[in-house]
């Protein structure tokens, strides 16, 4: 990539729209008293008519809300289409009792237009998804009442059994202010890692061992190059997560770290600049695209599914997906090791002992105080989202149609019946960014048929559990004022830092002087804010 191209690119991702101040619009019910009756026997003629027109009234269906939902898509406009999208759609909204106007949102859009739409409350879609974690803009609208305050409604196991069993750990990094601004959308702490082609790997002699180090890693990527399985041997994309995982190889904390009893910024860690010039290596020694930046993140996987790239860092069921594709596209190995063998991935995990962790969620749903402005919608909101966890919702949303996109065995378990076909399984793609997964992702799981490939994700998962780095700052930081108001931009500049060095835009004197800049515009203050509670909580 040319270097104006490369400095466009992350001039861009600076870019944020800020929120202004908004405040939360309440409802009111006003009760009216009926006309007093002018004589007894007149008040005693009306009574029975009073009393059919109460029943009446009480028996009347209540009106079917319609619920606007910004939801992500991932799938590059893919999702919920096909013959029988329509048909599932309509057993969703039976079940849960809504009406749901969808508005997909493509996963690189949506910070801006999730912004957008803060800045209209009046028209703010009634539910929104947002990725990762809570921070910057949705801190300052929170504070500004933007957003439903669900304390007061969640907890209620009668009329929310699964939301209500959300975890307390999870729900104060959701809380602003005291109040819980939004539902989670649960995931695996062990999630992260690496992943890479079984048959590249064996095809050059460079299988990564057990407690393989960044080294290893760097030897693999450079024998697939060498042996011309393919040009830039890692995947990357314009979403800089696998950065942060290849960080922690090196030691480095999961966004903030503990040094010397004090929470900080990785990015004042002295592994980090170790584990950086690491990254820069790959970058110019061809090891990764050299277009990285222009890569969306909605096609990102595709380099290892065509064979343009062999090692996979970022979530590791995304690599057993890859693995899904070679199986239902019969992708073959290099003809030296096995023509007849279909590709497989190996779903590594840590790396040196270290990878990242989730936050228990990633990515959640807050709700429009502004557009959900009764109880009534409000209750049908979190009704349907509720509801979504139940069983039946679960299947529908993952798996499709029973007799079209999958059947049970004898043990109740879920046979897929679409594996190989992208068009029947189109029908409910997507319809899974619904879900918040609670009470949690194990509990909800529905019972699948396990290929193989199923069993070397949970063993993946386990395998990364205890090696995967929390951000001990998490929940401080949202309690912190000032990275409320400037955390996502100073967070975003360090990112772009990052890059441009990388890329060879910065020196590392710049590197280091960015950072110091940042520090002065106010991370320093965040850090103070941060370690304020830290201190107070231990």
């Amino acid at each position: 990539m040319k270097k104006n191209a490369l400095t466009k690119v992350l001039a861009t991702a600076l870019a944020s729209t800020m929120i202004l101040g908004m405040a939360a619009c309440g409802s009111s019910e006003t009760k009216t008293d009926a006309p007093a009756a002018s004589n007894a026997p007149a008040a005693a003629e009306s009574k029975a008519p009073a009393a059919e027109s109460k029943d009446a009234a009480a028996e009347a269906p209540k009106e079917t809300q319609t619920i606007s939902w910004s939801v992500i898509d991932l799938n590059a406009g893919n999702n919920n289409v096909g013959d029988h999208a329509e048909e599932i759609m309509k057993q969703i909204q039976e079940y849960c009792g809504v009406n749901i106007d969808i508005q997909w949102v493509a996963n690189d859009a949506l910070a801006e237009k999730n912004s957008l739409a803060l800045a209209s409350p009046k028209t703010m879609p009634q539910i929104m998804s947002w990725g990762g974690t809570v921070t910057g803009d949705v801190v300052s609208a929170a504070k500004n009442g933007a957003f439903v305050d669900l304390n007061q409604y969640i907890w209620d196991e009668a009329k929310y059994p699964n939301l209500s069993k959300m975890s307390k750990d999870v729900a104060a990094n959701l809380t602003v202010n005291g109040q819980l601004i939004a539902l989670p959308r649960t995931r695996v702490v062990g999630r992260y890692g690496l992943c890479y082609r079984q048959d590249w790997a064996e095809k050059v002699g460079k299988e990564l061992p057990a407690n393989a180090t960044p080294e290893d890693v760097y030897q693999l990527l450079v024998a697939i190059k060498e042996a011309g399985l393919c040009e830039y041997p890692m995947e990357m994309t314009l979403y800089t997560g696998p950065f942060d995982i290849i960080q922690t190889w090196f030691g480095c904390g999961n966004g903030w770290a503990e040094v010397d009893g004090k929470l900080v910024p990785v990015w004042m860690q002295d592994e980090y600049f170790e584990a950086i010039e690491y990254i820069k290596k790959l970058y110019e020694e061809e090891l990764m695209p050299q277009d990285w930046p222009s890569i969306p993140t909605d096609t990102w996987s595709n380099g290892c599914k065509t064979g343009a790239n062999g090692v996979y860092i970022d979530v590791m069921d995304s690599g057993k997906r890859i693995w899904n594709y070679f199986v239902a596209e019969e992708t073959k190995t290099p003809s030296v090791v096995n023509p007849d063998e279909t590709a497989s991935m190996v779903l590594y995990g840590a790396v040196n002992g270290h990878t990242l962790a989730t936050a228990g969620y990633n990515g959640f749903f807050t709700l429009s105080a502004t557009t959900l402005d009764s109880e009534e919608k409000i209750e049908a909101a979190l009704t349907l989202l509720d509801k979504l966890n139940d069983r039946e919702m679960m299947v529908i949303t993952q798996f499709g149609l029973e007799g079209i996109n999958y059947e049970y065995d004898a043990d109740g378990n879920v046979v897929k019946l679409d594996k190989e076909d992208e068009t029947l399984a189109a029908n409910y793609k997507g319809l899974n960014q619904l879900l918040c997964f609670l009470p949690s992702t194990e509990e909800t799981t529905v019972p699948v048929v396990k290929t193989e490939r199923d069993m070397a994700q949970d063993a993946a998962y386990a395998a990364a559990l205890p090696y995967a780095e929390v951000d001990p700052a998490l929940s401080y930081k949202v309690g912190s004022e000032t990275y409320g108001i400037d955390g996502a931009t100073l967070d975003t500049e360090a990112t772009a830092l990052r890059s441009q060095y990388i890329c060879g835009e910065i020196s590392l004197d710049e590197l280091k002087a960015g950072f110091d800049n940042i520090r002065a515009k106010g991370y320093d203050k965040i850090i103070e804010e941060v370690n304020a509670q830290y201190q107070a909580n231990k």
